[in-house]
Parts: C-alpha cells; sequence; structure tokens
C-alpha cells in the first residue's frame, strides 16, 4: 500500500471532513504523486442515474479528470440490489455470469471556474459524466437508498407534482 501513493485515512478521521481535506490537499499539492481516484457517489445504483456527488473533493483545487463508467447488463446484472438478494446470492450471480462488461469514458480534464463554489462545480462535473453516459442526474444522495425518507421531503415532493398538475 506504501509504494502505490494511496492517501490513506483512519476510521475516526472520515468523521473530520477538515482533516480529510487537508490529507487530500497536501497529496494534490505534491506534483511527484499521482492522481487520486475518488468514487464520488459512494455507492452504485442500477445504472439509470448520476447521484449527487460529495462536494469536499470539489473544495479542495487541483484538477478534476472525470471518469464516467456504465455497466452492460448483457450478461448480468451488477448492481447489488440488498433488499431482494442476500450478498451470497449476488456474489453467486457475479461468479456464474459469463462476464461483467463496463464502458468507460475519460473526459476531458476540468477546472473549477473563478465565480464557482464547490457545488456548482460539483454539479456540472456530474452533468458532463451523466450525458456521456446517457444517464439522468439525480439531486439527492445515494444513502438514501439505505435511509426512511423524511416526511418533509415527500411533502415537498408531492407539493411540486400537485402545482405540475
Amino acid at each position: 500500500m506504501q509504494t502505490s501513493q494511496r492517501v490513506l485515512f483512519e476510521c475516526s478521521e472520515i468523521k473530520d471532513p477538515h482533516l480529510v481535506r487537508k490529507k487530500i490537499k497536501e497529496h494534490i499539492a505534491d506534483k511527484a504523486k499521482l492522481p487520486i481516484l475518488i468514487f464520488l457517489e459512494r455507492t452504485c445504483i442500477n445504472n439509470t442515474s448520476v447521484m449527487m456527488f460529495e462536494k469536499g473533493s470539489f473544495e479542495v483545487g487541483g484538477t478534476i479528470h472525470p471518469v464516467a463508467i456504465k455497466y452492460d447488463p448483457c450478461f448480468g446484472d451488477v448492481f447489488w440490489n440488498s433488499t431482494k438478494y442476500s450478498m451470497m446470492t449476488y456474489i453467486f450471480n457475479m461468479m456464474t455470469s459469463w462476464a461483467i462488461v463496463c464502458n468507460l469514458w475519460y473526459l476531458p480534464p476540468m477546472v473549477k471556474e473563478e465565480e464557482e463554489d464547490a457545488v456548482h462545480f460539483a454539479n456540472r462535473v456530474k452533468a458532463v459524466i451523466a450525458a456521456q453516459g446517457g444517464m439522468s442526474v439525480l439531486p439527492w444522495d445515494g444513502e438514501l437508498k439505505r435511509k426512511k425518507i423524511k416526511e418533509s421531503f415527500k411533502e415537498e415532493q408531492q407539493n411540486k407534482y400537485c402545482q405540475i398538475v
């Protein structure tokens, strides 16, 4: 692990966003080090959308090299629906599929614009990735699939729907 120039965190450090940003800034400031690979959504969903990115990676400066990844389900679905399948069933399905086919696009590097904040920069990068993969952009976090939806969020969506109707 020491030879691959990873940015390592202790479990307790993950809860301190300032410390995480500091370590990432130190890494990107050293031009001799390789770029960092960060999965900004923190989770995979059903291959149709790109969810909200964590803004912390966009606050540290530096150049973002976006990569769009979209799995082709021709030989099997790579996404684990934990409400439908146990982990053992999922692993069995993956191990017995013919192949896991993945489309991967390396997109042009992107830099934060002068008047742009981290959230807008993250959304701009997300939109480019979604467009390349033919996916829709979602404004919510991937953790939503693991948590109970707040009543206020449901009511807000219902009110928006009522206005449309």
